[in-house]
């Protein structure tokens, strides 16, 4: 006879996400998250408050996000591995609150002064950047295991043509220093992978995850703080925007490490095209922002047709 054998709750979890329908659904919902971002973040200013020239009230928003976040990682960690992460000490502890001083305090210190100065659309065609960006740094970065091929090359041709369409006009985007900001934290975030990889191997990935956001957040809230920065709640709203604004981060981190866990990369990564129109389409609701610019249009289709092309599975090869 047939033994009926359990699932624990790991395995079971793997069997889901690994199950094609739901990986490309649960894909899919992390990119209208991730979209979701910069025009909440956008929004919380106003309900914050907070003046686009306040750059120390900018930070503490920010800080406080990252905190919020860092403990529903924790939570995702004991609802998934039903116990907290083992978290790491020494010269590994160290690294992972470098890591979280580069990679969420410097990284989202340029993002958060670049939300504040341009549109969401454009800032969020902008940002898109990072999928192509991504692609260029893997080839000199993992030569012969990730090389650049004709569908990648095309593809950040394709994306960053329609960058560009997107600059056109000076129809009110934002400011130089938005855009060089925006730009900073995107190479910053493409850079911080191979790092965050490498530490992962170190020590349990919500225990980075953790220490990344909660020492990231801290050091962007302290600074902000000692600037003169400040938070002023003026409405049950405001709370709310910025728990969905820490939902973003914890379950867009769990959702997105279980579907890489247990799926191909082209898969999902090739959904990522979601993100800026998701980004596009909210930037226009919820913040009054002009949907129908034919340079935001024509820049969505090529960075759209751009990520679909790097993230293209290659042709599989007939066996022998």
């Amino acid at each position: 006879m047939q033994e009926n054998k359990t699932l624990s709750r790991a395995e079971w979890l793997d069997k889901i996400f690994g199950t094609p329908v739901f990986a490309v659904l649960l894909a899919i919902f992390c990119n209208v998250l991730w979209g979701s971002a910069f025009p909440f973040i956008k929004l919380g200013y106003r309900l914050f408050a907070i003046d686009s020239s306040s750059t120390a009230s900018i930070f503490c928003f920010a800080g406080v996000r990252f905190m919020l976040g860092s403990f529903l990682v924790l939570l995702g960690s004991v609802l998934l591995q039903s116990r907290l992460p083992k978290f790491p000490r020494g010269k590994v502890a160290a690294e992972c609150c470098a890591l979280g001083l580069w990679q969420t305090t410097t990284q989202y210190a340029f993002y958060y002064i670049a939300v504040a100065m341009l549109t969401g659309a454009f800032g969020g065609i902008l940002n898109s950047t990072q999928s192509f960006l991504g692609v260029i740094f893997a080839h000199f970065i993992y030569g012969n295991a990730d090389r650049m091929t004709p569908a990648k090359t095309l593809g950040c041709a394709v994306g960053f043509a329609g960058v560009l369409i997107g600059t056109l006009g000076n129809h009110g985007s934002g400011s130089g220093w938005g855009v060089f900001c925006m730009m900073a934290a995107t190479i910053i975030f493409t850079l911080s992978g191979p790092w965050n990889k490498s530490v992962t191997k170190k020590a349990d990935s919500f225990a980075v995850c953790f220490i990344n956001l909660f020492v990231g957040g801290l050091a962007l809230f302290v600074l902000g703080t000692v600037l003169g920065g400040s938070l002023h709640v003026q409405s049950a709203l405001a709370v709310v925007v910025m728990l969905y604004l820490a939902f973003i981060c914890g379950a867009g981190y769990v959702l997105w490490a279980l579907l890489m866990k247990n799926n191909p990369v082209s898969r999902i990564a090739i959904f990522g095209f979601v993100n800026p129109v998701v980004n596009v389409l909210l930037s226009a609701v919820l913040n009054g922002e002009p949907l129908f610019r034919w340079q935001y249009l024509a820049a969505l289709v090529f960075v759209c047709v751009g990520i679909w092309l790097v993230n293209k599975a290659p042709a599989k090869k007939e066996g022998k």
